[in-house]
């Protein structure tokens, strides 16, 4: 990113391990380094299981971080303890679901779902002033005032998910983690809902974490774009840089699924298939996460973790292919 812009999250060897019994540790992220910027959109992909949700919300301190730190404008959100800078935090801080369906509490009504944070934080005097508060982040979303006394199963997936972006904002936070907010819902709404994003983040000076699988959307709105694998982050790029020249193996093979919407190019490009299943994060293994399933792991992949490392500027992998010490070949 530019130096021009201010850094918001500084993100350094950030670890949560879940222990399963007295010997298994689940590894769920495991080390991972990075920086997000004010009023930047930071994509955050991988497979299912890869971690990226569980980083989210240990970002958040929904999960206590194992180890590692997560700094909010210069301080570690896991050191606050006190009561009132925790819930100055959680003002601060926001969250959009992926399940517009289970996220939404049945019983409340949408004018009562929106303004919670509203009545918890103490930001409306009267309750004219709350009406008028929950109308607005209703039509700030696309939805109309007459929609507030009504109940969340009389809403599409589409709708629930505006309201629960309605409910993030309600408390005018600086950062919000969107995880895998669009997942759930129709392709035909998939769009809307993105589109919908981008323009609140212009309009109110956001920054997102925007976590997903789908990487043709995370192009879409992502300024930047990390790739975790197994718990390990193994690229960070510019977005438009890591789509047209993605570094590490596992990168490519991402890009490589991606549809394009020339049939021409479709059959004659050329798709990365991964042979294998992603291994357990309780026993991951040796040297290079990735390299069980990498058409290019070399030996030294089964015996070195590979650093992280910027390998040109704003452009981090995390791969022996890029290490002049172990370099045995190239990915072009």
């Amino acid at each position: 990113m530019p130096s021009t812009k201010e850094k918001l999250l500084e993100i350094k060897d950030l670890k949560k391990h879940f222990k399963l019994d007295r010997k298994s540790i689940l590894k769920a992220v495991d080390g991972i380094s990075f920086d997000i910027y004010q009023g930047e959109t930071f994509g955050l992909v991988g497979e299912s299981g890869c971690g990226k949700s569980t980083a989210g919300r240990t970002i958040m301190r929904m999960y206590e971080a194992t180890d590692g730190k997560v700094d909010f404008v210069g301080r570690n959100v896991h050191h606050i303890q006190s009561k009132r800078e925790i819930k100055e935090f959680n003002k601060s801080m926001q969250m959009i679901f992926q399940d517009p369906y289970a996220s939404l509490n049945p019983r409340m009504t949408v004018k009562d779902i929106i303004a919670e944070g509203i009545d918890i934080h103490g930001l409306i005097k009267s309750p004219k002033e709350r009406a008028e508060r929950v109308n607005e982040l209703l039509e700030l979303v696309g939805l109309n005032k007459d929609h507030g006394s009504r109940f969340p199963h009389e809403f599409s997936g589409g709708q629930r998910q505006r309201i629960g972006i309605a409910r993030a904002l309600a408390v005018n936070p600086e950062f919000i983690v969107a995880d895998e907010p669009i997942s759930a819902l129709d392709v035909s709404i998939q769009a809307q809902i993105v589109n919908l994003l981008k323009r609140l983040q212009k309009d109110h000076g956001l920054t997102y974490l925007f976590i997903a699988h789908d990487l043709s959307m995370v192009k879409h709105i992502s300024d930047r774009v990390g790739v975790m694998y197994l718990g390990k982050m193994v690229e960070i790029a510019k977005s438009n840089e890591l789509y047209h020249e993605p570094l590490h193996p596992y990168t490519r093979a991402l890009i490589s699924a991606i549809p394009v919407p020339n049939p021409q190019l479709e059959r004659t490009r050329e798709r990365i298939i991964l042979e294998g299943d992603v291994p357990s994060p309780v026993n991951p293994p040796s040297g290079c996460r990735f390299r069980t399933r990498c058409p290019l792991a070399m030996d030294v992949c089964s015996r070195v973790e590979p650093e992280w490392q910027e390998y040109k500027e704003d452009r981090w992998v995390a791969c022996h292919l890029y290490d002049e010490r172990y370099k045995e070949g190239s990915l072009a």
